[in-house]
């Protein structure tokens, strides 16, 4: 079984991408929309999503986060996301490890804004929550 290993060069579609937050947004909104239903890890993704945009997130925590959320926005990126159940593990990993970094900082209200999004149905109401403080 072979292991994939990352280098910078592999995320720089992505680091130029998180630099334009409102396009990470629009994305974003996009595809979790079409895709939460199938994504295990869609409460992470989502409670990511809110404290990236959270205005008290520290900027170094949300550039973080908006790398990690651009990646998953990328259309091309190492496993294609419409391969059943493959396709979004490369996702899951660069989420897992930018949420890892910055754990500290994905508050309760994130995760419980994450929780209640999920249980009701994901909608552009809830999405543009978090540009309002979480």
């Amino acid at each position: 079984m072979s292991t994939t290993h990352f280098n910078a060069d592999d995320f720089e579609p992505a680091q130029k991408l998180a630099q334009d937050s409102e396009s990470v947004r629009k994305r974003f909104k996009a595809k979790f929309k079409r895709f939460a239903a199938r994504l295990p890890f869609a409460e992470d993704l989502l409670a990511a999503y809110y404290c990236a945009f959270d205005r008290t997130t520290p900027r170094r925590v949300q550039l973080s986060l908006l790398a990690a959320l651009a990646y998953f926005v990328l259309p091309l990126d190492f496993m294609p996301d419409l391969l059943p159940v493959l396709g979004f593990t490369d996702d899951a990993a660069v989420l897992m490890s930018a949420l890892r970094m910055v754990a500290s900082n994905i508050r309760p209200d994130h995760r419980e804004a994450a929780r209640r999004a999920l249980v009701r149905g994901v909608d552009d109401k809830d999405l543009d929550a978090a540009l309002n403080g979480g």
